[in-house]
């Protein structure tokens, strides 16, 4: 990774002037972007509770964990808040193959004037901590436990960390912060949905400033952001076919929480339909294409039942259905 040319935010900009939200106060911007800035998203809507949230890390160095079910674009609201602040962000994946040496480093053999010399190589964490960077460490509930006691001392504010092998003690730059997202608070899988989630020490959670909730955009919030993503719906008749398949996707969701359901329609899964849709010409195929051959077999006919329930058409009977708007 190349080093970031910012040193401090450039200045102090109204939350109501960036994101709309009744606040105030003001957040820091850096004047100036650069490769570790992620794209900001015109279309994005973001949720004021867990905006502030987020802006309270950014703002007063919080560590912030967010946590929902997936498919809510937890990290992407972290990553679209560092959009508009101008602030380099990292994101890494806690998947089960994420090893200590990944996140604090370990010795390599270079070729150096034509000898082989060993030298220590910077994990993620130690690169970050040097850096006025956003780390975020994506799916924290699937990370090793053994490897998740690396950044313990870290999740304490101004908490410096010790490279034991190198007898170094970094203390983080003032602009470093650190935000994580998880599918559960920290309890595991319990109710099946999430396998490969661990119980998160209570310890370590209880080192988390800020915990926030995020869950699924009310119905019109969901429908322009799908018509944000699928430009050719975005008219009144486009309206009433994305609204259509976000009742279908609020079905699923009622089914999940009452048991129904071992999944649900999420988002990004809405999202994949609408385009689906787009590219098949028929609403029926995308559904079972994006949604229902992912389904219990057992549960495909409730699911279809509230295909038919939204669209007034038996999804079987559907496949030929063109609608005059595609």
């Amino acid at each position: 990774m190349t080093d970031l040319i910012h040193e401090h935010p450039g200045r102090l900009v109204s939350v109501r002037e960036l994101f709309d939200i009744d606040a105030d106060f003001k957040v820091p911007v850096f004047a100036q972007r650069d490769e570790h800035v992620p794209e900001a998203d015109p279309t994005y809507c973001f949720n004021p509770d867990v905006t502030l949230a987020i802006l309270a890390g950014f703002t007063r160095n919080r560590r912030v964990l967010l946590q929902g079910l997936h498919g809510t674009g937890k990290s992407t609201h972290i990553e679209q808040v560092a959009a508009r602040l101008n602030w380099p962000c990292v994101r890494v994946n806690l998947d089960g193959h994420i090893s200590r040496l990944d996140l604090v480093g370990k010795d390599t053999i270079v070729l150096e004037e034509g000898k082989q010399i060993t030298r220590f190589q910077e994990g993620i964490v130690p690169w970050a901590l040097r850096r006025p960077v956003a780390l975020i460490f994506d799916e924290f509930d699937a990370g090793r436990p053994d490897v998740m006691f690396v950044i313990q001392r870290i999740l304490e504010q101004d908490g410096k960390f010790t490279l034991l092998d190198q007898n170094q003690v970094i203390t983080p730059h003032p602009d470093f912060r650190l935000f994580a997202t998880a599918n559960t608070v920290g309890l595991g899988n319990v109710n099946g949905l999430y396998h490969g989630t661990q119980q998160v020490n209570q310890a370590q959670m209880d080192r988390w400033n800020i915990v926030a909730k995020l869950d699924y955009l009310p119905r019109e919030d969901e429908i322009r952001i799908v018509q944000g993503k699928v430009p050719r719906y975005a008219d009144p008749r486009g309206y009433q076919l994305i609204s259509t398949m976000v009742a279908v996707a609020e079905l699923t969701r009622a089914g999940f929480a009452a048991g129904d359901l071992s999944t649900l329609m999420s988002p990004r899964t809405l999202i994949a339909w609408a385009e689906n849709t787009e590219i098949f010409g028929d609403p029926a195929r995308a559904f079972r294409l994006s949604f229902l051959n992912k389904c219990d077999e057992a549960e495909r006919g409730l699911v279809a039942e509230y295909y038919q329930r939204c669209f007034d058409q038996e999804l079987d009977e559907s496949r030929s259905l063109q609608l005059a708007m595609i």
